[in-house]
This record gives structure tokens, C-alpha cells and sequence, in this order.
């Protein structure tokens, strides 16, 4: 406020920006507290990094900011999408930042029935075009499934439907798998009902369901919004398992019903799908039972007749033994006959045999060989001759080799004595070499040790320091104060008393004459 004393060319008050801002906040909001909106969302690309989502409410004429904060977001039944258009609820407030005002929505809902129609089609268009919705991706459903999972509220007329149609057709294990099949979280759960079918182990300690079936009982579009839901349809086309989709009544149609295997118009035609009937089943396996006892009745009769026919046309044993016969009857009349002769043969050749055997033949024979086994003897003996020539033979060479042994021992001692010889020079050559090689390196290393040595050093006036351990000493700080100590010269070592570096050096005293008749030598004066 100003005061009257001011230069001010009115009494109207001054207020700040922020001050100005504050009022005009507080002037709409206590106006606009509570209002509902209708229009066509614009600009929304998702929620902000920090949760909050902004975009901008507009019609033909007018546009209006809008911002739904994080904690409101979550809870949304219907996300704002662009294009379309919706009722918003919630108050007016403005944004001192850039002199605007805006709508801060707690509640936002589409415009009619009309607008969820936009919605879905725009959705279905956009999942189609991802190939979501095509035929040739669709799976058979199983004939006999052994376990059928079932995604629906479990306390609601439709598990118990699906349940009795199921027992009355064919009983198989059903798996329920409860969700809320209506409500903001009815889409979530869905799609993790259907994900959590697939990630059963088939080995596990629950089956894993050879058939799954999605159901719900007819309702509005609202009611059913939870299976238009991106991400229920999504995991309804990525499901391995064969789906059965049976949402509504049979004129109610969700986007599940495009993206499953199969679409029921109600959940009992679903489990009418699922499953046959046992009892035509069973009668189907008895009319293919006497069917199968009738084609083999048929064929044995069939094969019997043809073994029939086979038999007709085989000859008789008496046919086929007949021609045997008559040669055996033949052969044993021949038979007498044909051993008479042959003994008659045998004899006949044996008396020519027995003729042809006299002693002047015998005696004939034995002298042929005497005759060989003389020629054989004079042989041998002419063998034995010529053998023991050879024998004699080698005797004398080995006689005359040993006669000449002695000179030739002679001959090779003195070459091997020429070879020692040769050999101890060499020997006495190379040891002189080897010699003078070592003296020459010994030489080198002696020189080299003499000028590495710290003997050396000494020399020049410097000492060795060792303490009583004959352990060097190279720094101050390792003699101890009152310790022997030994100090090496160039000439020699000396012992000495250590002290403390702060004690002054007193010259020696000068030895005191000896007296008459006693001479003492000299001794060795402390060096500190």
C-alpha cells in the first residue's frame, strides 16, 4: 500500500507480480473449483519423465492447457490419447510462471460411446497394421487337451458354466487363474494371467495348460474395455498356447477376439470348442471297433479262400512219389545182378595180381636193392673223405697264423708306443696352452679385484669401521656410546672406546719420562 504522503498521481494500491499472480490464482480457482470439460486432446506425447503428463484441450473455436499430475495418472481408467476426445473433471487453476491458465484434471473419461468406437478402431488399425490380427500366425486349437487353463473372476456365473459344460462333454483338469474382468487393473491382469499360462514348465509341478480361455459375461462397452487393452491383445498374440477368446455375447466384440486363435460367441460355446463329447466319441470308437472286427473277419475268410484255391492246384503226395518209386523198384531189381559181377571183377583182378608175384622175382628185387644201399655207402665214405681234406686244410693255415704271432704283437706294441708318444706331447701342448690361458685370466681378474677393492681406498686416508661382530659400520647411529669398536688402516687395525659425538676430544697425554734404569715403550693413544 501506499501512503498518502507519496507523490502518487492516484490512491490506487500498488500490488507485486507475485502478489498480482497470487490473486488472480486464488479469484479463479475459488470460481472454477470444480468443472467438467468436453474436447479433443492435443500435443499429448505420454507422461513426462517425472510422471505428470501435459497436453491441451481444444475445440473449433478455443484451447485450453491441461496437466494430470502422477498420483492421478495411475489411476486412470482411460490414458489420454491424442485425437481423441474426452470429458475432463477437475478445477482451473493458472501457471504463474507464464501468465496461463490451465485445467488440472482428476478425472478423465471419453466423450460418449462414440468416442470409445474412435478409440478402438484407431487402435485395431494400428495392431492390424503390426501383423497382430493376421490368419496365417493362428494356431489349431488341440483336439483332446489334457489341461485347459481358464483366465475369468472366479466367482461369477461364467467359470461355473464353462466348468459343468466341460464336466458333462468330456471331464479333463481345468486351471483357474482369477482376475478381475472389469475395472481399471482388469487389462493388466489379464495379459499377466495369459503370460503367466506360457511360463509353466511342461515337466512342472503344475501342468502347464495344453488350451487356455479367456471369458467374461456379456456388458456394456465400458464394461468390456479391460480386453481392448494394447497390452491383453499383445499378449494374447504372443501366447504359445492356443487361446479361445469368449468376451460378451456373441454380438459383443473385443480386440482379443481379432488377436486369439479363436473366437467363441459365449463361454459355455468356448468350452463347447475346447473339448468333444465323450459320449460320441465313445460311440464313434465302438462303430470303428466292430467296423475293425468286420474287415478282419472279411479278410481272414478272403485269405482262407485263396489258401483254398492254392491247395487245389498242388498234385498229390501219391502224384509226386510216384516217379521215385518206380526208380527205387527199378534199382533193386539191378541190384543183385550188379554185385555178383562186381565181386566177379574184384577176384579176377586179384588172381592176375597174385600171378605176377614168383621167388625169382623176389630175389630179383632184393638184390637191385643191395646194389642201391652199396652205391649209397661208397658215397658217404667219399663224402667223409673230402670233408676231413678240408678240416686238414684249415689246420694248417691256423698253424702258420700262430707261427707269425709273435711279430706282429711286436709290430703293433711299437705302433702303439709311437701313438702314446704322439699323444703326451700333444697332451703336454695343449696343457701349456690351457696354462698360460688361466694365468693370463687370473692375471685380469687380479687387476680388476685390486682396483675394486676398498684396500685400496685405505690408501688415501680413509678406514674400515667394524663394531664387536666384525659387522660393518657405515653410519654414526650404529655405534653405540661406550662399545668397542675396531678401525682398519691401510697398515693395520686398531681397537678404540666410543663416545658421544658431544663430548670434546682431549689431546693424549705427553708419556712421562722413565726413570733410571726402566724404559716403558710407548703406547697407542685413544683416536677420539
Amino acid at each position: 500500500m501506499v501512503s498518502l504522503m507519496d507523490d502518487s498521481p492516484t490512491n490506487a494500491a500498488e500490488f507485486t507480480v507475485s502478489e498480482l499472480s497470487g490473486s488472480i490464482r486464488r479469484t479463479v480457482e475459488d470460481a472454477f473449483g470444480n468443472v467438467r470439460v468436453r474436447g479433443e486432446i492435443s500435443g499429448y506425447r505420454g507422461p513426462h519423465s517425472s510422471g505428470h503428463a501435459y497436453f491441451s484441450l481444444k475445440d473449433d473455436r478455443a484451447r485450453i492447457e491441461a496437466v494430470i499430475w502422477k498420483g492421478v495418472f495411475s489411476r486412470l481408467k482411460h490414458r489420454p490419447e491424442e485425437g481423441l476426445e474426452v470429458i475432463a473433471s477437475g478445477k482451473i487453476t493458472t501457471y504463474a510462471g507464464s501468465s496461463k491458465y490451465q485445467i488440472v484434471i482428476e478425472a478423465l473419461e471419453p466423450a460418449g460411446a462414440g468416442a470409445l468406437m474412435a478409440l478402438i478402431e484407431e487402435r485395431r488399425r494400428k495392431l492390424a497394421a503390426e501383423g497382430l490380427f493376421d490368419e496365417g500366425r493362428k494356431q489349431l486349437l488341440p483336439y483332446m487337451p489334457m489341461v485347459i487353463g481358464v483366465v475369468t473372476s472366479p466367482t461369477g456365473a461364467v467359470i461355473r458354466d464353462i466348468l459343468h459344460r466341460i464336466e458333462d462333454r468330456f471331464p479333463v483338469h481345468v486351471i483357474v487363474w482369477p482376475v478381475r474382468v472389469q475395472g481399471d487393473t482388469s487389462g493388466d491382469e489379464v495379459s499377466r494371467a495369459i503370460n503367466g499360462f506360457n511360463a509353466f514348465s511342461p515337466n512342472g509341478r503344475i501342468r502347464r495348460p495344453d488350451l487356455i480361455i479367456v471369458a467374461r459375461g456379456g456388458g456394456s462397452l465400458e464394461d468390456l474395455w479391460g480386453f481392448n487393452d494394447e497390452a491383453v491383445v499383445r499378449a494374447a498374440a504372443a501366447s504359445d498356447i492356443p487361446l479361445i477368446s469368449a468376451v460378451g455375447h456373441e454380438t459383443d466384440w473385443t480386440l482379443i477376439d481379432h488377436a486369439s486363435d479363436r473366437r467363441a460367441p459365449t463361454p459355455t460355446g468356448a468350452a463347447e470348442m475346447a473339448v468333444p463329447v465323450k459320449a460320441d466319441l465313445e460311440a464313434h470308437l465302438a462303430t470303428l471297433a466292430a467296423r475293425l472286427r468286420s474287415a478282419q473277419t472279411r479278410t481272414l475268410d478272403r485269405r482262407r479262400e485263396t489258401v483254398r484255391g492254392l491247395a487245389r492246384a498242388l498234385p498229390t503226395l501219391d502224384s509226386v512219389l510216384a516217379l521215385p518209386r518206380q526208380r527205387l523198384d527199378r534199382s533193386a531189381q539191378s541190384l543183385g545182378r550188379a554185385l555178383e559181377l562186381n565181386t566177379a571183377n574184384r577176384r579176377r583182378r586179384f588172381e592176375q595180381q597174385a600171378a605176377r608175384i614168383t621167388p625169382v622175382a623176389l630175389v630179383s628185387a632184393l638184390r637191385e636193392k643191395r646194389q642201391q644201399v652199396r652205391d649209397k655207402i661208397a658215397r658217404m665214405d667219399r663224402v667223409q673223405e673230402r670233408r676231413i681234406d678240408a678240416l686238414r686244410a684249415r689246420l694248417e693255415r691256423h698253424a702258420q697264423s700262430v707261427a707269425t704271432l709273435p711279430r706282429r704283437i711286436r709290430e703293433a706294441h711299437s705302433r702303439g708306443l709311437e701313438r702314446l708318444t704322439d699323444l703326451g706331447r700333444r697332451r703336454d701342448s695343449a696343457m701349456s696352452l690351457m696354462l698360460d690361458q688361466h694365468k693370463r685370466g687370473l692375471g685380469a681378474q687380479s687387476r680388476m679385484l685390486q682396483s675394486l677393492s676398498y684396500q685400496s681406498v685405505l690408501g688415501r686416508g680413509f678406514a674400515v669401521v667394524r663394531g664387536q661382530d666384525r659387522a660393518l659400520l657405515s653410519r654414526a647411529a650404529q655405534v653405540e656410546t661406550g662399545t668397542m669398536i675396531a678401525v682398519e688402516f691401510a697398515d693395520g687395525e686398531v681397537s678404540a672406546l666410543a663416545s658421544s659425538s658431544d663430548q670434546p676430544i682431549s689431546a693424549p697425554k705427553k708419556p712421562a719420562r722413565a726413570k733410571a734404569g726402566k724404559s716403558k715403550e710407548p703406547g697407542q693413544g685413544s683416536l677420539f
